[in-house]
């Protein structure tokens, strides 16, 4: 990697800022692992309902907006219940309706009171309700009150499971929306079709895989790290990464670090985030190199982390040589978790380095 000092003349005198020097330690060795590019998100999509592919909107590498129509599953046996279910809601209604108005009758006008249209204007009827049901009731044959109370109840009670049939056919009804929903897959966010696992007239069961959908405009590189270098790793943290064998280098920042290791290759999954627009795509092979603490067998400088210039993934730093001031782009190593990096290449011990450099001063000098 070349690294290139770009002269300018600073508006303020270089004794104006406030510097550091640049010192020489004893750190441990950088070690290489292997890992893949994987996107920033991805979901496997599978299929709710059991049915045959009607519909597929794209193909691998398609784009998609969020709550698209991605994959459509037939359901002809799902609207005919359908159907069913809204004949049995129209009937559950009339049934309602016909408990309300029994309930009503039986409020304004009690059966026990009605009299028989007969010749003679009724008149066998009405004797017997103002005579023979007050002498029975008298005698304690009957009770007209409780007779009443019974008639209101089951008037009621024919009102009330009306209306719980009409609700149990709403609800089947939700439920083969719910059914009907589940025939249309749609995208769960922005991002990209990475595979493809059925073709329009596949039948597929519910659980079964349909496509494998994933957010591509971040990546991330996943690398299994041996538990004894894990322990020199934390979230936040950047390390130099490195996609396919002859990539460009960038830093990439520690996202995630999985709180088990796995049993059987006694590795812990560390997930770590690429900067945006770094060439590459997901599944392509990438190397990360660690710190290893356990060794301190090699020196190198060391740079405070507020003497940095981010450019993009290029971090720099300016270099005081006398009253000349230099941008230098710097390769860093190991975070030694007190504010200080080493340094690869770029720098050398004894030079002197602005901290904290003012934008003017960082705008002005890129050039």
């Amino acid at each position: 990697m070349a690294f290139v000092a770009f002269g300018y003349a600073p508006p303020a005198p270089a004794a104006d800022y406030q510097t550091a020097v640049i010192a020489v330690e004893q750190i441990g060795e950088m070690t290489t692992l292997a890992g893949t590019v994987v996107p920033y998100k991805e979901v496997n999509l599978s299929a709710q309902s059991p049915g045959r592919v009607t519909f597929i909107s794209g193909a691998e590498g398609d784009s998609f907006k969020k709550e698209e129509l991605l994959v459509t599953i037939d359901d002809d046996s799902i609207q005919a219940q359908r159907r069913a279910a809204l004949a049995d809601i129209a009937s559950a209604q009339a049934a309602m309706q016909n408990a309300r108005v029994q309930y009503s009758r039986e409020l304004i006008s009690p059966r026990q009171n009605s009299i028989s249209t007969m010749p003679g204007m009724g008149m066998p009827s009405m004797f017997d309700q103002f005579f023979t049901r007050g002498f029975s009731d008298m005698v304690g044959k009957s009770d007209s009150g409780v007779e009443r109370q019974a008639d209101l109840y089951s008037s009621y009670n024919g009102m009330n499971q009306a209306q719980s049939q009409l609700a149990q056919a709403h609800a089947r009804l939700e439920a083969l929306d719910a059914s009907v929903r589940d025939t249309r897959t749609l995208a769960p966010f922005e991002g990209v079709i990475t595979q493809k696992l059925v073709e329009e007239g596949d039948t597929v069961q519910p659980g079964q895989s349909l496509l494998k959908y994933a957010y591509t405009k971040y990546l991330r590189l996943e690398v299994e790290v041996p538990v004894r270098l894990v322990s020199s790793i934390d979230k936040g943290m950047m390390l130099p990464a490195r996609l396919d064998v002859r990539g460009a280098e960038v830093m990439a920042r520690v996202a995630q670090i999985f709180p088990m290791a796995d049993t059987s290759g006694h590795t812990v999954t560390v997930k770590l985030d690429l900067p945006e627009g770094t060439p590459g795509g997901a599944g392509m092979y990438a190397e990360i190199r660690v710190p290893d603490l356990s060794t301190s067998d090699r020196s190198a400088p060391i740079v405070p982390t507020a003497a940095l210039v981010w450019r993009g993934s290029f971090p720099s730093v300016f270099v005081v040589d006398g009253e000349n001031i230099s941008l230098r782009l710097v390769r860093l190593g190991v975070n030694l978790d007190d504010g200080r990096m080493s340094v690869l290449a770029g720098l050398k011990g004894g030079e002197k380095v602005i901290l904290n450099p003012p934008a003017g001063l960082s705008s002005s000098s890129a050039k």
